[in-house]
């Protein structure tokens, strides 16, 4: 049995990730609960509470007030009556989905399990089914590894809202129903976090120091843990409980958080004999990530990292929104592509209605996805970086986050590799039909050139310069791959 971890980062960045994820390259997420209710985007639990948000009208004008009716009633409103796991995940396996990620609990302190520390969860109150054990069993029956997210540890901040009250109009001074105390196990007895402008974000304030509720996070990845032994569990923000963004390791604050990740290791541990879970977290400083996988939130790296990274993205909003314009497969395909030529994996959250089902567009999104994966996946799965990611001038936006598709032209290239093989990616398919790589050394030398889809195809190499000839017509109209055999 390998060695027990410790709840300290010296233990923890002996981590080493897992084959299965750095093979999978491709999972997808569903981010959904009670705020997909009101089909009006993401934070709308905590945006309801915020006098001339836009959330906030939609919710007085289709709902009432949120003294009157509050996020407890619209949680009692989500039904899932047409949630099915098996048919959703034969299709996200169909679209090239190789690891399947459930929300355990967002922001708004809803648990979409059956817990014994929080009344408001989803056996309960609204859908009366066990959502995470659902996904998990149709997971398992697939042969997919399953994760799950946890929102929790911003929670008790970032619900500050609910304690406030309108201060202006009909309504004003009345409070919301978060200041009712039949409900503050719920909304969380958060009031010392009131002080702050209302509405306003303070990246520094995203965890609490409160130790009540620390210990509470605690005991509820323990239970998750416990329940599902998932294969990745994700935390929406850096390691818990840090007070800052540039938090030492050896801040006190972290102890927790890091109690919570060696527990996660050693429970795949005593299953397995050995570690073969994977802890996401946002920090980007390396002596922080090394315990687990980076996650970047809808961005990522300019280029190769050695470790092996995510991203986690979504098709439109984060929870279903009627006003949400979606990304096309191409550009889910190009974005993917890129991600893991520079050794990372994407994460792509799949909106569900608040029935459970998900809409036309997001089926056509995931059989245009199945018909790539269905010509390229050779070039994806199990692969690794190869010596450079990158040929050509053009890359994305990597700022805030930026997911702009990029502008590509025939000269770039995004590189991944197998043993002898390397595959070349083009981001946008040359109209003579002639595709030209520059980027081989002189002892680089290729035997073969196969179009992947089509089979081989005619080359030559001279100079450091490989020239392919092309088809007439492409095997799919997104991207399209290279199989470059060396000697």
């Amino acid at each position: 049995m390998a060695k027990k971890f410790e709840a300290s980062f010296d233990s923890l960045r002996e981590y080493q990730c897992p084959d299965w994820f750095r093979d999978a390259k491709f999972g997808i997420w569903s981010h959904w609960g009670p705020q997909s209710v009101p089909m009006y985007g993401d934070w709308y639990a905590r945006n309801m509470y915020i006098q001339g948000s836009d959330q906030y009208r939609y919710h007085i004008r289709h709902y009432g007030h949120p003294s009157k009716f509050g996020y407890k009633d619209i949680c009692a409103l989500w039904k899932a009556e047409n949630f099915d796991p098996d048919a959703l995940m034969d299709l996200y396996v169909k679209a090239g989905a190789r690891y399947f990620v459930g929300q355990a609990m967002h922001h708004d302190h809803f648990f979409n399990y059956p817990s014994q520390l929080n009344r408001f969860n989803s056996m309960q109150v609204g859908p009366h089914k066990d959502i995470c054990g659902l996904w998990k069993a149709a997971a398992d029956k697939h042969g997919l590894p399953f994760g799950l997210t946890e929102h929790l540890g911003a929670s008790f901040s970032w619900w500050y809202t609910n304690k406030g009250h309108d201060t202006w109009g009909p309504y004003k001074d009345v409070p919301y129903d978060g200041n009712d105390p039949a409900y503050q196990d719920f909304y969380h007895a958060n009031q010392e976090h009131c002080n702050v402008e209302q509405g306003s974000f303070d990246p520094n304030s995203w965890y609490t120091s409160n130790e009540k509720f620390r210990k509470y996070w605690l005991a509820v990845m323990k239970e998750l843990i416990d329940r599902y032994q998932p294969d990745l569990l994700y935390s929406d923000g850096g390691v818990p409980f840090a007070l800052n963004l540039e938090a030492d390791p050896s801040d006190p604050n972290y102890r927790l958080g890091l109690e919570a990740v060696s527990y996660l290791y050693n429970t795949s541990i005593d299953k397995y004999g050995e570690n073969r879970a994977v802890y996401n977290q946002k920090d980007r400083r390396p002596e922080i990530y090394r315990i687990g996988v980076l996650d970047i939130e809808k961005s990522q790296l300019p280029d190769i990292l050695p470790h092996p990274w995510q991203t986690d993205t979504c098709i439109g909003n984060w929870f279903y929104d009627v006003r949400q314009e979606y990304k096309r497969p191409g550009h889910i395909v190009e974005m993917l592509v890129d991600i893991i030529s520079k050794n990372g994996t994407m994460l792509l959250n799949v909106l569900q209605k608040p029935d459970g089902s998900i809409d036309d567009e997001a089926v056509w999104i995931l059989e245009e996805l199945a018909k790539w994966f269905a010509v390229c996946s050779e070039g994806v799965y199990g692969t690794r970086p190869w010596r450079i990611s990158t040929e050509g001038d053009t890359r994305t936006v990597i700022q805030g986050f930026t997911e702009t598709a990029a502008d590509w032209t025939p000269s770039d290239y995004r590189f991944t590799q197998k043993g002898k093989t390397v595959y070349a990616f083009l981001m946008r398919a040359p109209e003579n039909r002639t595709a030209v790589i520059k980027s081989l050394l002189p002892e680089e030398q290729v035997q073969s050139v196969r179009l992947l889809g089509e089979g081989n195809v005619p080359f030559a190499q001279n100079f450091g310069t490989l020239t392919v000839k092309l088809p007439d017509t492409m095997p799919t109209e997104y991207v399209n791959c290279l199989a470059l055999e060396l000697k």
